[in-house]
């Protein structure tokens, strides 16, 4: 759970995001007393007015969905507080006409009694309203629900875009446009799942809403409410993706099954940030989300994934389906210009084969261009046992070299290596690899090491690497040690016309240069990678002046070497057998 802030007044919070919003939409007024944002143009004459609305924390949503093909208008409370009658008043007053309004709610206490108040009075007034509230929570179930019915989720969002697009068409009338709004919210199923709960910017932290590292929470509503199940421990993304689709369409479970997609004519899917997590860790799971509903025969035909309607800055996401008619898709598909709203794209049955994977061989089948043959130059038994070990200490070393990483870089050293590690130890011990006398050996390597080590160091790796190749194919037969040294000698001078870094600027280098000045003078490779390990440890209490260390508080050079330093002098070693 995330307790800073930069902002801790929560009154002055949501007025300003508000307002926020008139410079980001130049379509939209902002009533700041009532906290409403209203559509500028919107022509009550023409066309019939959408309203929703309910407690602020839920950003985008309502506010930002406010826009031509979306909410008309959209009144806020105080967070997760539902507004107040008179804000919803002025919401009509703002936009309504002799067209109608239509007002959007989710199913929660305050929403209803407001809305529903609201609207009452709006009709005794002469104006045609009518609402529409949306429970398309499925985790609850029917039993525990009871009365007071399913809660309203991030399906509500689409219920938005059908009405906003409907209202769009001039002749449409008040009641079609409500049919719509129906039609979807009629069809819809969601779940959400959070790995904690949300602080409340000002407000005094909860513990009993503090999670365990280990836990998460199935089933949460988006008012920082407790979930339906706890999971102890947190299941994998696939395991806990199936218990998700499971509740939203199994038709067998009686308490949930609320919307029957055996018979649907289009799937719609919506991946919903809540608020906390990252674009990356989005999209790995929306793929796994489609790649399930596909094996089930769900494949969608329109995808949503972003941050449609969140809890603060939940560290969770929702799933919402849609049961939807080619009408629907329509209006799914029709433009809006809400400055909140993520457009939606349309899945094709080609969808998967435009992902291309390409095996190693098929990469670098044409990279070798000399059809000469070619000499000779290392034992390959000799040579694959010395990576193997080489790989197994840099692998075995990730941890503590990630731990360094995270006091003077930015943590990602380790695991850099241990993929490129990983990668070549898969390439010298697969069954399906012939590892050859030739210099082609040492391009393939090369080219793995290319292939799977991003950032500088995997640069400055996959530089030397190409120039040892090239400085190796000028031998004629098998090398000896000097030979390597002759041959890793030219590669460091390649690398130096590449790279400002030396020894003493406190990175890989400062490892790299020693190893390689000792094999090349003849002293062998044991001695070489004691030298390549003190120049890693000397690099304690070094300043740096290249990479991002330089912009590490300086307190962090005296406690640590520098990781890619030392993740060369564990491979060094390993090459040396010690």
């Amino acid at each position: 759970m995330s307790t800073k802030h930069f902002v801790t007044d929560i009154d002055k919070l949501v007025v300003d995001a508000l307002e926020a919003l008139t410079l980001t939409n130049p379509d939209v007024l902002y009533y700041k007393n009532d906290k409403v944002i209203a559509k500028k143009s919107h022509d009550p004459q023409r066309h019939v007015a959408i309203i929703s609305g309910g407690g602020a924390g839920h950003e985008p949503a309502h506010a930002a969905f406010v826009g031509e093909g979306m909410l008309t208008a959209a009144a806020s409370g105080w967070i997760f507080a539902s507004p107040s009658v008179a804000q919803i008043e002025r919401a009509i007053v703002a936009v309504a006409g002799p067209k109608g309004v239509l007002l959007i709610i989710k199913n929660y206490t305050g929403d209803i009694f407001h809305f529903s108040l609201a609207a009452e009075k709006a009709r005794s007034r002469g104006i045609f309203a009518q609402v529409v509230v949306v429970g398309d929570d499925v985790a609850v179930g029917k039993a525990k629900s009871g009365k007071v019915g399913r809660r309203g989720l991030a399906g509500t969002v689409l219920v938005h875009k059908v009405a906003g697009a409907a209202a769009a068409r001039a002749e449409s009338t008040l009641e079609e446009v409500v049919a719509a709004a129906k039609e979807v919210a009629d069809n819809l199923v969601t779940v959400g799942v959070s790995l904690n709960h949300v602080h409340i910017p000002g407000r005094k932290i909860e513990q009993e809403n503090i999670m365990a590292e280990d836990e998460a929470e199935l089933g949460l509503g988006i008012h920082n409410e407790k979930g339906c199940v706890r999971l102890q421990p947190i299941p994998s993304l696939p395991d806990l993706v199936t218990t998700m689709l499971d509740q939203l369409t199994d038709n067998t479970d009686a308490d949930r099954a609320y919307v029957d997609f055996a018979t649907a004519e289009n799937v719609v899917l919506m991946v919903n940030n809540l608020g906390g997590l990252s674009p990356l860790e989005l999209g790995a799971i929306t793929n796994e989300i489609v790649g399930q509903l596909t094996s089930r025969g769900l494949r969608p035909k329109r995808l949503f994934s972003g941050t449609y309607m969140t809890s603060l800055d939940g560290p969770g996401f929702s799933i919402t389906l849609l049961k939807a008619s080619d009408t629907v898709l329509q209006y799914l598909d029709a433009p809006t210009k809400a400055v909140g709203f993520t457009p939606g794209s349309v899945v094709t049955a080609d969808s998967p084969s435009r992902v291309i994977v390409e095996s190693a061989a098929q990469k670098t089948k044409h990279s070798h261009t000399n059809s000469h043959a070619k000499p000779s130059i290392l034992d390959p038994a000799k040579f694959a046992s010395s990576v193997k070990l080489a790989c197994e200490k840099v692998i075995a070393a990730e941890p503590q070299i990630t731990q360094y990483d995270t006091v003077v870089g930015d943590g990602d050293c380790g695991y850099t290596l241990k993929r490129a590690a990983e990668a070549v130890l898969s390439f010298v011990t697969s069954s399906s690899t012939s590892i050859s006398p030739t210099v082609s050996t040492l391009q393939d390597l090369a080219e793995t090491v290319e292939n799977n080590m991003d950032g500088t160091s995997g640069a400055i790796f996959s530089i030397f690497l190409h120039a040892l190749a090239t400085s190796t194919s000028r031998f004629e037969t098998v090398l000896d040690e000097n030979g390597w040294g002759s041959a890793a000698a030219e590669a460091l001078k390649t690398l130096y016309a590449a790279t400002p870094a030396r020894p003493g600027d406190r990175t890989l280098i400062d490892a790299l240069a020693p190893f390689v000045e000792k094999l090349a003078a003849g002293e062998g490779v044991k001695n070489a990678a004691v030298a390549g390990r003190k120049g890693a440890e000397g690099t304690k209490g070094m300043k740096a002046s290249l990479g991002r260390a330089v912009y590490v508080d300086a307190k962090g050079y005296d406690r640590v070497p520098d990781p890619g330093a030392v993740g060369v002098a564990e491979l060094v070693e390993g090459l040396a057998g010690l």
